[in-house]
């Protein structure tokens, strides 16, 4: 069975790309197809994540066995057939290809050929130029911080001395308490 990958980016507009790949095939082996279409190393940390239909994050698939002590399966992308957890088409993935700032591209198998098989993984399709491997990690925060700005978010370097008003308060602005009965207060 053959199972075909469309894969996007959330940084790129134009770019896509379409890889075949055998059902009994690895992980690992998708992930250096994933690789080689794109131009990036393969030296780096990555893995991918089996998502449910609104791109949340079930199954994670680690090129490393990274948690020992945990009681949660580990998948690890040498040992982990494509088919033990990928069935349907539609199905949803991402492939985290540079941790340090959390970027990925968004996968989806858009189609299951059955009655066929595949020796190696194929690039079917190449749309666009695929986003650096590496970025700046300065530059990230800066546009991170750019965007909590825009949308008014405000991070601890925004609250200075007078965030919280002046230093001293005039009681009689609060009023008397014992004007309050216990209803009101609540």
């Amino acid at each position: 069975m053959i199972y075909k990958f469309r894969i996007v980016s959330d940084e790129v507009d134009n770019f896509k790309r379409e890889i075949a790949i055998d059902a009994d095939d690895t992980f690992l082996r998708l992930r250096n197809a994933i690789l080689d279409s794109v131009g990036y190393t393969k030296d780096q940390m990555d893995s991918f994540f089996i998502c449910d239909d609104d791109w949340s994050k079930e199954k994670e698939i680690t090129l490393v066995e990274m948690d020992s002590d945990s009681d949660q399966d580990i998948w690890l992308m040498e040992d982990t057939q494509l088919s033990e957890l990928i069935e349907d088409e539609g199905q949803k993935l991402i492939f985290v290809f540079d941790y340090m700032t959390d970027r990925c591209f968004f996968m989806e198998m858009k189609e299951c050929v059955p009655g066929k098989n595949l020796k190696d993984p194929l690039c079917q399709r190449k749309e666009g130029k695929a986003p650096a491997q590496f970025v700046d990690i300065d530059e990230v925060n800066d546009k991170a911080a750019a965007k909590a700005v825009a949308i008014g978010d405000l991070s601890l370097e925004d609250i200075d001395e007078d965030f919280y008003g002046e230093d001293g308060f005039n009681e009689d602005e609060l009023g008397d308490l014992a004007d309050y009965d216990d209803e009101e207060m609540r």
